[in-house]
């Protein structure tokens, strides 16, 4: 499921104009059951934060973090295989999907993984297992760390988490005065096309109800500014530097991590550098690591089955 077919090239992105309507290969997210609930927390106040629910209500919680520009739909093929197993908790981060946005707040990644424990709080799954893709990856790594009881495993896919030069030139072009006002308008100048420049494995994934899942939120002004609050703020080098100081720390005194990890790297990532797996691996010596083949940033999306095999093996341990 999720594969390319023989003649369609790796990452070879689809024209926009030639996207269709609906994704070729159907899921459940639009027909599945969603919760707008009322998140209290320090760092964001109060949002009203939807969340997208799946599974039987008796079955162990299973919270899934989506990453940057993307939304609760990203996850919309992992929906019916962890069912089998979950009770799945499918949240919009803020600003994101149909989460309000808090643009004049910070958008650390401290601050986003005290919204996650607000949120957990608030649905009562506090110490639930969890599955976070890229900055939703680091953002739960990030929240075990100031409180060890917030999961019970944790499953990180393609998380960023270590600072990379890029990182470093993307942080001080944002501090430039007018540099995020003029990405905004950028942005709104046509923000499907913008959302649409999100990189499959096999673009032919691709379509206009994805466009427009992750590009409505940035057509209003609110969602523009959270999205350029999340590129200057959750992506800091300074504070992942800390982080990986912090994980060097506990290495070093023979300290395992709060809670058992897994992860999950492409060995053809175009967003977030291979190479930060082994390195973040390194960091957490008692992790599980698994590279998967043929597969993008957006694991959940190109390589389903292969995820969650890995994800179910891991959690039922």
């Amino acid at each position: 499921m999720g594969r390319t077919s023989g003649e369609q090239k790796p990452f070879k992105r689809v024209r926009f104009e030639a996207l269709p309507d609906r994704p070729r290969l159907p899921h459940p997210y639009r027909d599945a059951p969603v919760e707008e609930v009322v998140v209290e927390s320090p760092e964001f106040g109060s949002l009203r934060t939807k969340v997208v629910t799946y599974g039987a209500p008796g079955a162990p919680p299973l919270l899934l973090v989506h990453g940057l520009m993307t939304s609760s739909y990203s996850w919309r093929y992992l929906l019916e295989p962890l069912a089998a197993d979950f009770r799945i908790y499918v949240p919009d981060l803020p600003g994101a999907g149909q989460t309000e946005a808090a643009p004049r707040r910070k958008h650390s990644a401290t601050a986003l993984a005290g919204f996650i424990g607000a949120l957990q709080d608030r649905l009562g799954i506090t110490g639930c297992a969890v599955i976070g893709n890229s900055l939703g990856g680091y953002l739960c790594l990030q929240r075990a760390l100031l409180e060890p009881r917030s999961f019970s495993r944790i499953v990180v896919v393609h998380a960023p988490a270590i600072p990379q030069a890029r990182l470093r030139a993307l942080h001080l072009a944002l501090k430039v005065p007018g540099v995020s006002w003029a990405l905004a308008r950028v942005v709104q100048r046509d923000p499907l096309r913008w959302a649409h420049r999100n990189v499959h494995y096999d673009e032919t994934l691709k379509s206009l109800e994805e466009a427009r899942e992750y590009g409505e939120p940035l057509s209003t002004k609110s969602g523009v500014q959270s999205f350029t609050r999340y590129l200057a703020d959750s992506l800091d080098p300074a504070e992942m530097a800390k982080f990986v100081a912090e994980l060097e720390d506990r290495r070093d005194r023979g300290r395992p991590f709060s809670a058992p990890v897994m992860l999950v790297y492409a060995r053809q990532d175009p967003m977030v550098a291979p190479e930060i797996g082994p390195k973040l691996h390194a960091l957490i010596p008692d992790a599980e690591f698994h590279w998967l083949e043929q597969s993008s940033h957006f694991a959940q999306v190109d390589s389903p089955m292969q995820l969650t095999k890995l994800a179910i093996e891991f959690l039922k341990t």
